[in-house]
């Protein structure tokens, strides 16, 4: 995955997976957010990305809620607070970015929502020069949650 060191790699236990979680909602995810940025292309705001793909997805049938909070606990009180970009269908996180070169950091931050929310899947979508995505997961083989995450190379 570009962007991450090989101790990174090993780190996030990085692996092909022998399915992969929400196929259905990420594939139609993946597509609209082909569909916008073959409209727009590169260059425009987060922002303008973001409302797009919002739009996009609606028209797909998806539920898209964008910029949610979630609360982060410690002991059972909330002492901090995350905010998604995007949160589809109730079950996958999307972050957006739009930026030429995509950070290390994106990959954190979206394992650090995964964990929070404890969704099994989440997408960086990098409306950079050129459009790529990357799946993130933070389950066992059986879908289960784990108490931290890993990135899986796709």
């Amino acid at each position: 995955m570009a962007g991450l060191r090989e101790e990174d790699r090993i780190l996030f236990g990085m692996r092909h997976p022998p399915h992969l979680i929400e196929q259905g909602l990420t594939g139609s995810v993946i597509g609209a957010f082909f569909e916008v940025y073959n409209a727009l292309g590169y260059g425009l705001l987060e922002s303008v990305y973001a409302a797009a793909l919002a739009e996009e997805l609606g028209s797909r049938g998806h539920t898209v809620e964008r910029e949610v909070f979630v609360d982060v606990y410690y002991k059972g009180k909330s002492i901090s607070r995350q905010r998604l970009d995007l949160l589809i269908d109730k079950k996958l996180v999307l972050e957006i970015k739009a930026t030429e070169v995509l950070s290390r950091f994106s990959f954190r931050q979206m394992l650090s929502y995964l964990i929070v929310t404890r969704l099994p899947i989440g997408l960086i979508l990098h409306f950079g020069p050129r459009a790529r995505f990357h799946r993130l997961v933070s389950t066992d083989r059986q879908g289960k949650p784990l108490a931290s995450a890993r990135c899986l190379d796709t």
